[in-house]
C-alpha cells in the first residue's frame, strides 16, 4: 500500500514516514499542499495522511478538491493529523471528506493503528486479518502463517503479498505492483518487483507446497487463494 505523508514540520513527516516505511508501506512525503496535489495527479495513492495547517493551501482545501476534482483518484482515503482539536474543527474535516481525524500530538502506534484500519476497510471488510485458506497475514504484528506455522518474510515481501491477498484474484501488473507497493525513491526501470514477486513465490511455495502466486504472461501476477 502506498501512503502520502504531507505535513509541513519536515522532521515530524520524515519520522511518520520512517515508522510507516518499517511497516511495509511505500511512503513518500510532501510539505506543502500544491506538492500534495502535484504528486496525487502522478500517483495513485491508497491514503493520504494531512495536516491542515500548511504554507499555501489549507488541508480542508486540499482535502475538497480530492473529493469534487475527477482527475483524482475517487477511492482515496484521507486521514487528517493535525493540532486543531475542537469539535467543529473535526466535524468540518470529516464533512468536507475526510475519513479520520487524529489531533496532534498522538503517538505512532496509534497513529498506525488507525492507517491500518483505513487501510483495510474496503479490501477486508474490517477485519484484522488477512486469511486465504490456510494462509494468514496479521498487519498489526506483522506475521504471516501457514497453518499457524510462521512464514520469515523481509518487510517488502510482507507488503507485497499483503498487496497480493488484499486483492485476491485480479490480475496485478508489474506497474501497478510497482505504484503501490513501491515510493518514488525506486528506479521505475528496476527489475525489483520482479525479483521480489520471484523470492515471496519460491518463499510461499516453500512453507505450503503450492503456487499462489501465478504469471499470467503479458499482464502480471495473480495470487489464488490455497487449495484446502
Amino acid at each position: 500500500m502506498r501512503i502520502l505523508v504531507v505535513d509541513d514540520e519536515e522532521d515530524l513527516a520524515d519520522a511518520i514516514a520512517r515508522s510507516l516505511r518499517r511497516e511495509g508501506y511505500a511512503v513518500d512525503v510532501a510539505n506543502a499542499g500544491q506538492d500534495a496535489l502535484d504528486r496525487l495527479l502522478v500517483n495513485p495513492y491508497d491514503l493520504v495522511l494531512l495536516d491542515l495547517t500548511l504554507p499555501d493551501i489549507d488541508g480542508l482545501e486540499v482535502t475538497r478538491r480530492i473529493r469534487t476534482d475527477a482527475m483524482f483518484e475517487p477511492t482515496t482515503r484521507i486521514l487528517m493529523v493535525t493540532a486543531r482539536d475542537s469539535i467543529e474543527e473535526r466535524v468540518r474535516g470529516l464533512d468536507d471528506g475526510a475519513d479520520d481525524y487524529l489531533v496532534k500530538p498522538f503517538a505512532l502506534p496509534e497513529l498506525s493503528a488507525r492507517v491500518r484500519t483505513l487501510l483495510r476497510r474496503e479490501t477486508t471488510g474490517g477485519d484484522a486479518v488477512l486469511i486465504a485458506g490456510r494462509l494468514a497475514l496479521d498487519s498489526a504484528r506483522q506475521l504471516v502463517s501457514w497453518e499457524d506455522q510462521p512464514i520469515d518474510l523481509t518487510t517488502k515481501e510482507f507488503a507485497l503479498l499483503r498487496y497480493f491477498m488484499a486483492n485476491e484474484g485480479e490480475v496485478l501488473s508489474q506497474e501497478r505492483l510497482l505504484e503501490h507497493v513501491w515510493d518514488e525513491m525506486l528506479d521505475p526501470f528496476t527489475n525489483t518487483a520482479r525479483v521480489t514477486v520471484g523470492t515471496l513465490r519460491r518463499k510461499l511455495a516453500a512453507a505450503t507446497g503450492q503456487t499462489l502466486i501465478e504469471t499470467v504472461i503479458g499482464s502480471g501476477y495473480r495470487f489464488v487463494a490455497p487449495a484446502a
